[in-house]
């Protein structure tokens, strides 16, 4: 008996503070409840009104539908008054303080993610601002965790996403981000970091996160051209070099009066495109990168290359042969 009475003990101190003064207040109710109703059972008729009258006037609302008669009684009532009161009072006060608590614990990113089949972004920037804006709305539930370590706070109601604050490069941040049960990591550059450093960073997550997610689809971005053979080796699925893709829009932009008419739209067609990876559908694995082309256009989409064997080729030969492990590059409208 003792020893299941000091395990109960334990228990009861081991709980969260809240529901340990919600048992403790449910106690006390129900143990008034009883009493009022041993003392005048004809004015209580059942446990039950005498619970009821206990809850009514620890609470201090006081329906006056059940009180006692007796002086007895009366006492009673005083003694839950002081006692059950006061607790009903700062159980109510303990409730909202861990409320107040636990907002601002999200919006300083100190609360694990609980969800799965998500999205991880790595970095706060105005490229991850794009891309949630982008997911937003074209994109009707999308789960997004975000990590990043410069931003002190970000308001878990202003955007659509869970923050995470910590290195990514660390397991207990990843481990915050529920990692184990995401979809798909996009790992963006530092930009407040030199281009070396800012790949190194890169690569350094990447293989933590490949680490603890063998399964995972990771999208790295990488500044220098003599990093992407390390970032694909540390575990990247895909690698984007921002530099490349940005210097050849300023080319465009700047000689774009030198071109034919074609050319000088290219940025604002750009704008309104809108680019997907996807694995090769089961009907066209084994035929040609020219069967495949046709078949995207009668969709109204354009097949611009595939990734295959780990090396991305833009318009390979026609005469190509998908497999089953490659990955098809496809342009298609925003608002399809």
């Amino acid at each position: 008996m003792k020893v299941h009475l000091h395990q109960a003990i334990q228990w009861y101190f081991r709980t969260p503070v809240f529901l340990r003064l919600f048992l403790t207040v449910a106690f006390f109710m129900i143990f008034f409840g009883a009493v009022i109703h041993w003392v005048e059972p004809d004015a209580f008729p059942t446990i039950f009104d005498g619970i009821w009258w206990a809850v009514i006037t620890g609470s201090t609302v006081g329906y006056g539908d059940y009180v006692p008669l007796s002086t007895f009684g009366r006492v009673i009532g005083i003694f839950l008054i002081i006692a059950g009161g006061g607790l009903v009072t700062f159980y109510m006060a303990t409730v909202s303080a861990s409320t107040v608590k636990y907002e601002r614990n999200l919006s300083e990113g100190k609360v694990d993610y609980r969800g799965s089949n998500h999205i991880i972004i790595v970095g706060w920037n105005e490229r991850t601002k794009q891309l949630l804006n982008m997911i937003t709305d074209y994109i009707d539930e999308e789960n997004i965790v975000l990590i990043d370590k410069s931003l002190d706070q970000l308001g878990y109601q202003e955007y659509k996403l869970h923050y995470v604050n910590g290195d990514a490069s660390e397991d207990k941040t990843l481990k915050k981000a529920r990692i184990s049960d995401a979809r798909c990591m996009i790992i963006t550059s530092d930009p407040s970091k030199e281009e070396h450093q800012a790949d190194q960073i890169s690569i350094l997550t990447t293989v933590a996160a490949r680490g603890m997610n063998p399964d995972l689809f990771i999208i790295t971005e990488i500044l220098l051209k003599n990093q992407v053979t390390n970032a694909r080796r540390a575990g990247a699925d895909t690698v984007i070099r921002s530099n490349d893709f940005m210097s050849t829009l300023f080319f465009h932009e700047l000689y774009r009066e030198a071109h034919i008419k074609p050319f000088d739209t290219l940025v604002a067609q750009l704008s309104s495109q809108q680019y997907k990876q996807i694995t090769v559908p089961d009907e066209m694995v084994g035929e040609t990168f020219k069967y495949c082309a046709l078949s995207f256009l009668e969709q109204e989409e354009l097949l611009l290359g595939m990734e295959q064997n780990g090396e991305l080729y833009i318009n390979p030969p026609s005469q190509s042969i998908l497999k089953k492990e490659d990955h098809l590059i496809v342009l298609s409208n925003l608002s399809e």
